[in-house]
């Protein structure tokens, strides 16, 4: 996946070619690549240390990289190997920090409104750019109040316009809503995405939070360890890791490995061992592109995707139903969290809030071949 500038389609506004970045003898960013398109949303997602917000950070000119080259609007902004580094004001971004960064002497007005007072544009067009801005984030009637006179949510507004306010290239959310409560961070999400779709912003996103990734992308790039492990649209990256990391990251999977048996035309034929004395599993899923018999493999499946059986069912392939015992469930409210003991494994299902199970109760486990998925990592 390094190495190769994958794009959404349409006008490159960032590229990102062979980036590295090393602090000390640790590879922080190691040969990414990226291309964001005009106007598209793009989200850096992975764990802590994963490498997504010193990579930000080099797009930002916070930090300079050591390898690579990075291209704003067609422009070079850094290019270690040729002696080119752009300053953060050069590049032409905008930038919402998880800190807010808001000013509290200021007036709203007066925060939003530096960043044209310092390019020194005239008083009519900070006052018109200003109140535009201030009303595309709903803070119009906000605009003499002081900072400290305003609620979080309210910061993280005068945050984002000013962020907008002299119509930036690119704008790099470093997780903006981390200091939000979960009920007003679900609705700045909205906000957020509503403001982009409504400028065209071309935005480059970091968060470690999956469900903000999958809710306000248009393509998602999962990092580890400095490394791009995969990029794709939100549906592709949740129905269709590319490996076990992304599988686990991304909502919940239960991983089960095992080894390649051979392939049935579109589907693989795998077995999982379950412990001793018990018969090995064969099962059917998709996936596996590449892989050869004999190989090891990894079964992923989503709670969603397992149906529960009192009794023993019949309709599905021989190998995909797994015969179990309840550990325990957990009540949720619209549905039962159900741990699952199949052999060695632990399995989680979701099943409907009705269903009565008991700890040790025999049950079965199903799943259709399209919606398992063989992993070769």
């Amino acid at each position: 996946m390094n190495g190769e500038r994958i794009n959404g389609g349409g006008r490159p506004m960032v590229e990102i070619d062979r980036l590295e970045k090393n602090f000390g003898s640790q590879l922080a960013v190691n040969d990414v690549s990226l291309s964001v398109t005009e106007g598209e949303f793009v989200t850096l997602l992975g764990p802590s240390g994963c490498g997504k917000t010193t990579t930000l950070r080099c797009v930002a000119g916070l930090e300079r990289p050591d390898g690579g080259e990075i291209r704003i609007g067609g422009d070079i902004v850094a290019a270690p190997a040729r002696g080119i580094y752009l300053a953060p004001e050069e590049r032409n971004i905008g930038m919402v920090f998880q800190s807010y960064a808001v000013w509290p002497h200021m007036t709203v007005f007066d925060n939003v409104s530096y960043g044209l007072r310092v390019r020194r544009a005239s008083d009519a067009a900070i006052k018109e750019r200003t109140m535009r801005a201030l009303e595309l984030v709903g803070l119009g009637p906000l605009a003499d109040r002081y900072a400290t006179q305003l609620s979080g949510g309210q910061r993280q507004r005068v945050a984002l316009a000013r962020a907008i306010v002299y119509e930036p290239r690119v704008v790099l959310f470093d997780e903006p809503l981390s200091n939000l409560d979960a009920k007003l961070r679900e609705q700045m999400r909205v906000e957020l995405v509503r403001l982009q779709k409504e400028v065209g912003i071309t935005s480059i996103y970091v968060t470690h939070d999956q469900s903000e990734a999958l809710v306000m992308s248009d393509r998602v790039v999962v990092m580890d360890k400095g490394v791009i492990q995969q990029i794709g649209d939100p549906q592709t990256i949740y129905a269709r890791p590319a490996n076990t990391f992304v599988a686990n990251f991304i909502g919940v999977a239960n991983l089960m490995p095992g080894v390649l048996l051979g392939r049935n035309g579109a589907f693989c034929d795998m077995e999982i061992t379950l412990g001793e004395g018990r018969a090995p599993l064969r099962v059917q899923a998709i996936g596996g592109d590449g892989a050869v018999s004999g190989q090891a493999m990894t079964l992923s499946l989503r709670p969603e995707d397992i149906a529960l059986h009192l009794e023993a069912p019949s309709g599905a392939p021989i190998g995909n139903i797994f015969e179990g015992e309840v550990i325990d469930t957990i009540y949720l409210g619209n549905m039962l969290e159900c741990r699952v003991k199949v052999g060695r494994h632990e399995v989680g299902i979701q099943v409907d809030h009705y269903e009565q199970l008991e700890p040790r109760q025999k049950v079965y486990l199903s799943f259709q071949p399209d919606h398992g998925l063989c992993l070769t990592q």
